[in-house]
């Protein structure tokens, strides 16, 4: 477990990083509309308003939104733009119908530059076909058009050619689910813990082959509607590219953001003095849901607990109860 600098030649960062804001649901159905539109840091609005980090997410939306008593309930809903949310009126409007039991949603950011590809194919969450498991990814692995032909082994054929964008994040969605002894069932929690660990473990290695020694952020957030899994990593915390150091951003500076509550109710309550204020309730001994998101989604933040660095954190409903568990990586 590190919680330090791992090296000490650490310097200035250089900001090629891609900074997106996602977050996850378990528990009661919840409109949508309450997670992405209504709340004082909803996600849509993070997306030209954020709170803690100041970088613009303009680059699309995607979302997985799981319905217990919709047609086929295993299946979610599936939406996915490559333009502002905060301007997608098709957005908006199921967002004021569908309520769901388990939500992944995203809005991607992305480095200011003439290189990158804005498109349908690189908005996140990835879902191969047939998979149950979705995920979405904040951060940038450094170099990675290098690393790929080392990953490629360790991609089953099957989804290798499931692969149709240019993203570093749908590369470990492809080696997480690689990793599942069967991909396209439900897996357990150990199966999915043990998944997320083989595939830091490849990256690790295929830096250290390739000699890659700069910061690079791996947030990830993960769903299959009846449990989500958050990861909040960083290889290489704290050594960066030296050669520009005007284009340093504050998102290199600190580890990445990643927050969750726990509670019931969640809406909009009376906070005592006759104002309304959107928050859990019942605290976190009486919850029955969860939510996580890179920033918190409310103006009162007190029930909000910053998942910590090197860790993975996972939950799913017993009885109706959410039970948290948070294992630390390597």
């Amino acid at each position: 477990m590190r919680r330090s600098l791992p090296r000490s030649m650490c310097f200035i960062i250089f900001c090629n990083q891609t900074m997106c804001r996602a977050l996850l649901y378990l528990g009661q159905p919840v409109l949508l509309d309450h997670l992405l539109y209504q709340p004082d840091s909803a996600l849509v609005r993070q997306s030209y308003m954020p709170k803690m980090l100041h970088l613009l997410n303009l680059a699309g939306f995607g979302l997985r939104a799981w319905d217990p008593v919709s047609h086929s309930p295993a299946s979610p809903f599936m939406y996915g733009s490559p333009s502002l949310p905060v301007f997608d009126r098709n957005l908006k409007n199921m967002a004021e119908k569908v309520r769901a039991s388990c939500v992944l949603g995203h809005v991607r950011g992305v480095a200011y530059s003439t290189t990158v590809d804005i498109s349908l194919q690189n908005v996140h969450p990835f879902q191969f076909p047939g998979v149950p498991l979705a995920l979405a990814h904040n951060g940038d692995l450094a170099r990675m058009s290098e690393m790929k032909p080392l990953l490629v082994p360790f991609v089953r054929p099957d989804f290798l050619t499931e692969i149709r964008g240019t993203t570093d994040s749908e590369w470990i969605y492809a080696l997480i689910v690689s990793a599942l002894p069967d991909p396209r069932r439900h897996a357990t929690r150990e199966e999915l813990l043990a998944a997320i660990e083989r595939a830091m473990d490849i990256l690790r290695a295929a830096r250290a082959q390739l000699g890659i020694a700069l910061s690079s952020s791996v947030n990830l957030f993960i769903a299959d509607g009846t449990q989500l899994a958050a990861v909040r990593y960083c290889f290489d915390f704290g050594c960066y590219a030296t050669d520009d150091p005007a284009r340093v951003h504050e998102a290199n500076l600190n580890y990445l953001s990643l927050w969750y509550t726990l509670g019931r109710g969640y809406g909009m309550h009376d906070d005592g003095s006759g104002n309304k204020e959107w928050r859990m309730s019942g605290g976190a001994e009486n919850a029955d849901s969860i939510i996580v998101a890179s920033e918190p989604l409310t103006r009162d933040t007190s029930t909000w607990v910053e998942v910590p660095e090197y860790s993975i954190l996972h939950a799913e409903l017993t009885r109706g109860t959410p039970v948290v568990t948070v294992r630390y990586l390597d």
